[in-house]
This record gives structure tokens, sequence and C-alpha cells, in this order.
């Protein structure tokens, strides 16, 4: 049977424009001409470097150069492993066999849907079993960095033999900015070095921590705890705190109390495109620092570190509720009055919240509040739950717990693990006037309705404060989304797919994702979505991820990087180049 990967169908998605006349896709006979010195080499084009060449490389890296392989490999070929691929199949939706992988990723966008593990030749239905396995979009090669000048001799071969670049840590990014087709990957997952100590200087004195780039949001939360601290990371335990979080805003628990990810930055280590190794902060480097902080990941140069801010530790006060109620207008009535009582939170510092909504279903997965009692929990709740009583709605669960460290509250209400790895995401930033407008709340309502009519939908609705008065600095310190700042509450919403998704029904509901995304967008005008967990082809990402930064950002780019060695989409001047149908990335 003939397959259609999904990696094909993304290509087809984000290139269409650079189709020769007529729109007919050249054979390969004629391959050679879309390879000119204006596109990144193949493997198979006449100047992909020579095994001699990748050699030279690995020895300089010390033996740490990488073959890439699909992790769903070992159930194809002419005689197939049959215990480790069913190992393979055990774990196909953990993210761990993706995390620990040079050039796997966990999206199945872009981890290459050719490579299924239930295909292949030990498929139970005869039609898969004549299905092929390549590593279709992954990096060909990857380097376990291992410090500096690892990453400085990746960055030099990529850039003197005209190959693609791509950093990986966890792979976690949906948006596919941690993989690419003929790419040389810097692997940075084992870098983990960390050290919490006092900063000085003329914008910030106290507590910091300086991570490596590998070091994951847990890793961290642990570390920290140890020394007396908290850190300001993600909710997922195994997305990299460093990395793509960081970079690009990074909300989590402790974001109502202290600001965002970029919010916390100090510092960077970086290797810059030429190979320079600098340090990035408000004096040093400064427009690289302010880039760094929250203009998005893997764009301007390689972070080896960050240095960031640390809080001392002590109780965090933690709740949740929830509720199944099949009267539909009981339901929205309450999703409503939880909205509207965000506004009372909103003023209450530090407190964050996060609900899931399914069909039926509210749940107030947690409440966190720092340095907070119960009785500030309770007290903050009462008129949520007196609307409940009100409305007749029935509460199934509802508990208040203080821990004596924030490590310990994450642990027992955050710490988490998905269901599947073949999620489709989108988000949205709801701004404060959207909920006061008592004629603009129900349409956010209308959205939410049509998005959970959807089999396997859910939305989220995350609760934080991160204005520019809570977090202590001014709009020019970073470059996060302005978008941020107005918003009372920011939703992700998606589908939850099949496990064995076919690369059409991936495109279909990445197709979904984006008119959600749309219809949000119609109702919060001037507003933004959160890059990290948003469409990577949504035609309007440049005003909805960036904002006013782009520009900016885009001159940043230009200065650090003008031979765009660093590449992704969608990110700050990524429209330099394009991604053509046979996989070459050329300049547009």
């Amino acid at each position: 049977m003939l397959r259609i990967t999904f990696f094909a169908l993304h290509v087809l998605l984000i290139a269409s424009a650079s189709l020769p006349p007529g729109g007919t896709v050249p054979p390969l006979s004629t391959r050679q001409s879309l390879e000119p010195s204006t596109c990144r080499y193949l493997p198979g084009d006449s100047k992909w470097p020579s095994p001699d060449a990748w050699a030279e490389l690995n020895n300089t890296v010390g033996g740490m150069l990488l073959r890439g392989a699909p992790v769903g490999q070992p159930c194809y070929g002419p005689s197939p492993n049959v215990a480790t691929c069913a190992k393979v199949q055990e774990n196909w939706q953990e993210f761990s066999p993706f995390l620990e992988d040079p050039v796997n990723v966990i999206s199945p966008y872009f981890e290459n849907t050719e490579c299924n593990p239930f295909y292949g030749p030990l498929s139970s239905n005869m039609t898969e079993r004549n299905a092929t396995c390549s590593l279709g979009g992954l990096a060909y090669y990857a380097i376990n960095v291992t410090g500096p000048e690892a990453i400085r001799a990746g960055i030099n071969f990529a850039r003197e033999h005209n190959v693609r670049l791509i950093i990986k840590n966890t792979g976690h990014d949906v948006l596919g900015r941690s993989t690419g087709q003929g790419s040389l990957a810097l692997w940075t997952h084992y870098l983990k070095d960390y050290s919490f100590f006092q900063y000085k200087s003329k914008s910030y004195k106290g507590p910091a921590a300086r991570i490596s780039a590998g070091i994951q949001v847990e890793e961290l939360y642990v570390a920290a705890a140890a020394a007396g601290y908290r850190a300001t990371a993600g909710t997922c335990q195994s997305v990299g705190a460093a990395g793509g979080w960081i970079q690009s805003a990074g909300h989590g628990p402790l974001s109502a109390k202290y600001g965002l990810g970029s919010d916390q930055t100090l510092e960077f280590e970086v290797i810059t495109a030429d190979g320079r190794h600098l340090n990035a902060s408000r004096v040093e480097n400064p427009d690289l620092y302010w880039a760094l902080s929250g203009g998005g990941p893997g764009n301007y140069a390689v972070v080896l570190s960050v240095t960031l801010k640390v809080y001392d530790d002590g109780p965090v006060a933690g709740s949740r509720l929830s509720f199944a109620e099949n009267d539909s207008s009981k339901y929205w009535a309450a999703v409503e009055a939880w909205e509207r009582h965000l506004l009372v939170l909103d003023t209450i510092p530090g407190f964050q919240s996060l609900v899931l909504l399914s069909k039926g279903i509210f749940s107030l997965d947690y409440v966190t509040l720092p340095d907070g009692s119960g009785e500030d929990i309770t007290t903050a709740l009462v008129p949520f739950y007196e609307e409940l009583e009100r409305l007749g709605v029935t509460v199934t669960r509802n508990e208040t717990v203080i821990h004596d460290t924030f490590l310990q509250h994450y642990q027992y209400y955050e710490g988490n693990t998905y269901d599947s790895r073949n999620v489709t995401m989108g988000s949205r930033m709801i701004p404060r006037s959207l909920v006061a407008n008592a004629a603009r709340l129900p349409q956010l309502t209308k959205v939410y309705k049509q998005i959970l009519a959807t089999e396997n939908a859910f939305v989220y609705i995350i609760g934080q404060n991160v204005t520019h008065a809570r977090v202590g600095n001014k709009p020019s310190d970073n470059a996060v989304l302005p978008a941020w700042r107005d918003s009372l509450f920011i939703i992700n919403f998606g589908i939850i797919g099949d496990p064995l998704e076919s690369s059409e029904g991936l495109v279909a509901d990445l197709a979904t994702a984006n008119d959600w995304q749309l219809l949000l967008r119609e109702i919060t005008p001037r507003g933004g979505s959160y890059m990290n967990e948003a469409t990577f082809d949504f035609p309007y990402w440049k005003e909805d991820y960036y904002g006013d930064t782009y520009d900016r950002l885009v001159a940043v780019k230009k200065r650090y990087d003008p031979g765009y060695v660093l590449w992704s989409t969608p990110s700050a001047g990524g429209d330099a180049y394009t991604l053509r149908r046979d996989g070459h990335l050329c300049k547009a």
C-alpha cells in the first residue's frame, strides 16, 4: 500500500509556496537542481559531507557523534527482532524512549509515522506489512554534547559543510524545532551540572542557580529543595528547564508568585553561530540576553547554561476540587462562574490555578499558593463554593493540603504523566477585559462548547497573574509576548489522538486545532498564544507568538546568526528560508 508519512505532509503544508510553476513536484532525477548553494545539503546530494568528513568530526568531539535511527527501526528490515520490537511496541506511548534518544522526538507529527512499530513485517495487519522505515524528518547525526568545544565543533561543521543544524534536549517541542531532515543535532540532554550561589548585579542581588542545558524541571525542583530554595519552572517534570521553556516565556505553578520563566533569567552562557563562547546578560551582549529571554529557542545562539533567580523555600498551600454535571446549562454556568471568580483570585499574590474541562467534567487539578495557609485558600474559594451550591452543582472532590516545601507540593499535586504522545494542542491568552464583560464571556463559552463537542478533546484554564506590577519588571526587560501581561488566564486546548493515528488523521487534527485557535483569535483581538503550546503552521504566528517584539528579534537574529546556521519554524526571521517539498531547506 502507499503510505504518506506525516513528515511529507508537514513539508507540503509549509512549503507549498515554493512549488515550481504548475504546482508539480519535480522527479528525483532533477533533484540536483534543488540543491544550489542557497540550500542546505541532504544525504544523497553530491556535496553532502563525505564519510571521512563525518569521521573527522567524530574524532573532534571525542567519539560522541551518533548516527540517527528511528525508535521503531527494530520492527523493520528483512530480519526484524521480535523481542526487541515487542519492547518498542510496549513503550511506544511512553516519553522515556524519546527523551533518552539523540534524534527522536515525542510528537508523532515530527517523529515519523512511517516507522510506527505496529506496521512493517511483524504487523498483524497484512496491508501494513509492506511498510518501510526511514529517518524521514529526523536528524541524520547527533553530537552527544559534553561541553562548549563539542558545540563549537558542531556549529563550525554545519556552517562549513552547509548542513542544517538543530538543537535537541528532551524532544518535547510540539512545533518541530528540535528536529529536521538531514540535520546535525546538538544533543544537550546530558549537560546536567548545576550550582546555587549568591548573585550580585545592579539589577538583582540574591540567590541564584546556574543550570546546564540538559537539566529538566523536576531535577531543578529537587536540587533547589535540597539547597533550601524554590525555582520557577514548568509543570511537566521531564521538560527541559533551560531550553525552549525558559526561552519562550515559560509558565508553571510558581508563575503567579514570581513571574514567567523568562522573568527569572540573569545570564545565558552561549556559543554563537560563528563559534564564539559568550555570556549574555543585562550588561554583556544585552540584545542577545533580551532575545533569549522570551524570544523563542534554537534561533539566536546555542545555550549551554542559564543563570536564574531562585527563592527561599517554605510552606505551600494547595487545593483541588472537581465535579461532574450532566445538565449543560448548570455546567457552563459553573464554568463561567469560575472564570469570573478568577478576577478576584487574580488579586491574590501567588495564587495559581489549573482547571481541566472535558465533557461534563470540571477538575480544578491544583491550586498553588506559596507561603499561604489552608484558611487563605478556603477564604479565597468560598465565593465559588457558594455559587456552585446556588447552581445546584454537587462537588465530588474538595481538599486542601499544606506542604512544608514547594517540592512536596509539586510532587503531590502537579507532577504528572500524559496519557498519550499523540496530543495536538493550541493555546490562547484570555484578557481580563473579556471575562469582565458580560456580553463577551459567552463568546468564549461558545468556543469551549465547539471544542468539547469533539471526541477526546480537552481545555485547560490556567489562571496566573504575570503582570509587570506583580513580577516587578518592565516591558523592555525581556522579549516576552506582551499579551502575557494582559491575560487573566491562558487556555490550552487540544485532542488526544489514537496512538496508531494515520498521517492523514494527524493532519486533520492539526487543522482542527488551527480552526479553534482562529476562533479564539477572533474574540481576543490584539491578543496572543503561547508559542510552546500552539500550532506550528498558524497563519498569524508572527503577530500572535511574538507581537511587537518581532522586528527587534529579527534584528538580533541577523546580528548573531546572519547566515541562518540555526533555523526553525515558526521562529523570528524564519521566513528567510523555506522548506521545500523534497526536504531541502533553501533561501526564500
